[in-house]
């Protein structure tokens, strides 16, 4: 709420206190919120369904709300500059709401293929019931994405646009299943999410959904990495890595798209059959696991994929010793988005002294977590990887929160009200940009400033790539 200007909110991290108080629009946006009762049912309701099939029931209760945002839910819009922005703000929300299953579903369904993008269509050709199919479309007519004709679809440029984005939405959507149990996690069992046995699926999240979000969100930083690789790879032999292991490997891209950078772009890459490359994909879940065995069989890359944990690299260190006869240390350690979601291990490290600057909020199972705390444990995390990583440095995708009161100041510029809100209530832990690499210093790995990249470039950084190393 404070990200969105709602509230105002101050963390006083020397004593491990959280103000907030209300400002000059929490009266008009409160008033507000029953808006979100229709979209917030959806949500739920859709829940008893099958995950990736379209069935005819949550569509009724979709094509309502179509109804009534197309009617603006019958908001009178405010003469008064700064009330009408909070309406138009909270009609964004509710858009995002419909928008963002929506596309997910349509882009995991195959819509977004490029004989739908580049020619005209029929809703018959996608979907067997094409009149529910069709009234989406329109809706999305309605928004400017298609051009209707005679019942026949098209693709505009702002379509075009989003459609080429469209698994940018996958990993917020993936989160879901949270947001369904957002009032047992706040009121009733924080546990609720976790209390499965081994082996269980995640309740928290859709996996193969985030897989597949992720796989497509992430695609346009790996051209940021490229140059890293390269220049890795073009050292004299004995300087460069036995090869590349990628902790968290969700789908494989990752991995794929590294060995493809070496194998076309680097001089290492014209000698891989006297000097192969030593792969490994590694994930704590295996259904990420089964996807990246497939992706990277059918690209035909070989490499070992196997079961890891980013809070023990002592173990995958053992396992590829012991399994394999390589040495963690002589590989590039990889990954995307992963230190910040390890499970939650308190700091065991004297905290007495310190004292964080970062402006998120954290919880573990239902208990606030103080930020000196978060900051500390991940001291401790990547104190644990400074031994595997002397050689050549950890590789690093990152996602970072922003303060709340920066967010505010520029509503629609920036993603961080979602990921704090997905992250935070799954558990997880993104800090600032320079709140991150000041931990990862004091733990020995420091930034590579010739292969640091933010995105944006500004203030409102949510993501960064680094190469942390040893000086």
């Amino acid at each position: 709420m404070s990200a969105q200007g709602w509230l105002d909110y101050k963390v006083d991290n020397e004593k491990n206190d959280v103000h907030y108080q209300t400002n000059a629009n929490s009266a008009t946006a409160f008033e507000l919120c029953a808006l979100y009762k229709d979209v917030v049912e959806l949500i739920r309701f859709s829940g008893r369904f099958h995950k990736r099939k379209f069935e005819r029931a949550p569509f009724t209760v979709l094509e309502k709300i179509f109804r009534k945002y197309r009617e603006n839910y019958g908001l009178r819009f405010s003469n008064d500059d700064n009330t009408r922005r909070i309406q138009e703000q909270v009609l964004k929300h509710i858009e995002g709401m419909i928008i963002g299953p929506t596309v997910v579903a349509l882009g995991m369904g195959g819509m977004f293929h490029k004989y739908f993008m580049e020619a005209s269509f029929k809703p018959e050709e996608f979907h067997e019931d094409a009149e529910s199919f069709g009234k989406i479309l329109d809706f999305f007519t309605f928004l400017g994405w298609f051009e209707n004709k005679n019942a026949t679809y098209r693709f505009t440029e702002k379509g075009l646009f989003f459609a080429r984005r469209a698994s940018a939405y996958g990993v917020t959507v993936s989160y879901i299943p949270t947001f369904r149990n957002l009032d047992e996690l706040i009121f009733g069992n924080p546990e609720i999410l976790w209390d499965t046995p081994p082996g269980a699926p995640e309740l928290h999240v859709d996996r193969e959904m985030n897989v597949w979000g992720s796989g497509g969100a992430h695609a346009g930083y790996f051209k940021k990495i490229d140059e890293i690789i390269i220049e890795l790879f073009n050292r004299p032999l004995d300087e460069q890595p036995k090869g590349i292991v990628d902790m968290g490997c969700g789908n494989g891209a990752f991995l794929q798209h590294i060995f493809e950078t070496i194998e076309q772009r680097t001089l290492r890459g014209e000698m891989l059959d006297e000097h192969p490359l030593f792969l490994v994909g590694a994930d704590f879940n295996e259904a990420a696991l089964r996807v990246t065995r497939a992706n990277l069989t059918k690209a035909d890359i070989w490499a070992k994929v196997i079961w890891g944990d980013i809070g023990r690299p002592d173990l995958l260190a053992r396992d590829l010793r012991d399994d394999y006869g390589i040495e963690l240390n002589d590989l590039l350690n990889v990954r995307t988005f992963l230190d910040h979601n390890r499970i939650w291990e308190a700091p065991d490290i004297d905290i007495a002294d310190r004292r964080s600057t970062s402006t998120g909020a954290y919880a573990y199972r239902g208990k606030r977590l103080s930020n000196t705390d978060v900051e500390a444990s991940l001291l401790m995390h990547f104190r644990r990887w400074a031994p595997y990583v002397q050689r050549f440095g950890l590789l690093i995708i990152e996602l970072h929160t922003v303060p709340p009161a920066l967010t505010a100041a520029n509503l629609g510029l920036t993603a961080s009200t979602a990921y704090d809100a997905t992250h935070g209530f799954s558990d997880q832990y993104i800090l600032e940009v320079d709140n991150f690499h000041r931990i990862a210093a004091e733990a020995g790995l420091f930034v590579d400033e010739r292969f640091f990249h933010k995105f944006p470039d500004s203030e409102l950084a949510t993501v960064s790539i680094n190469l942390l190393k040893e000086i």
